[in-house]
């Protein structure tokens, strides 16, 4: 049976990776090549569009079917933190009227975080692939 803490975090997992994805389709169906040139007026490198788009993607697809969460969700928590920094503390919380504030990045960092050190195991592939290669958790940070 599974306990309250894991549907919550069931469906923190799927609402976060379903955000993702839509993000990352976004990023290819509305042409990546001009996120490309966004990254580098920004003074990013232009190949990092491909790679946070990448990531946005297939990272949100694992975290819907459960697979590798931790790690997807680390890595999607530091594009947050990529975003925030270099993008959006600039214009506030809430934002200027022309460009939304880091409110909604800062929500779904925190997601992330929760998800990447807690991990989710309702309804997660993760659990039928490793079944037998689980580790105890005993909640407790070393």
């Amino acid at each position: 049976m599974i306990n309250k803490y894991e549907i919550g975090t069931l469906i923190l997992r799927v609402v976060l990776g379903l955000t993702f994805f839509i993000h990352g389709l976004d990023k290819f169906q509305g042409g990546i090549e001009n996120i490309v040139g966004w990254f580098e007026s920004i003074g990013l490198p232009g190949f990092l569009a491909y790679g946070v788009a990448l990531v946005e993607l297939l990272g949100g697809i694992a975290l819907i079917i459960g697979l590798f969460s931790r790690v997807v969700s680390g890595l999607l928590a530091i594009i947050m933190v990529g975003a925030i920094v270099k993008v959006k503390l600039a214009v506030g919380f809430l934002g200027n009227g022309q460009m939304a504030g880091y409110e909604l990045d800062l929500a779904l960092m925190a997601m992330a975080v929760f998800i990447a050190i807690n991990g989710s195991k309702a309804y997660a592939l993760d659990q039928i692939i490793f079944k037998g290669k689980e580790t105890k958790n005993t909640g407790t940070l070393n």
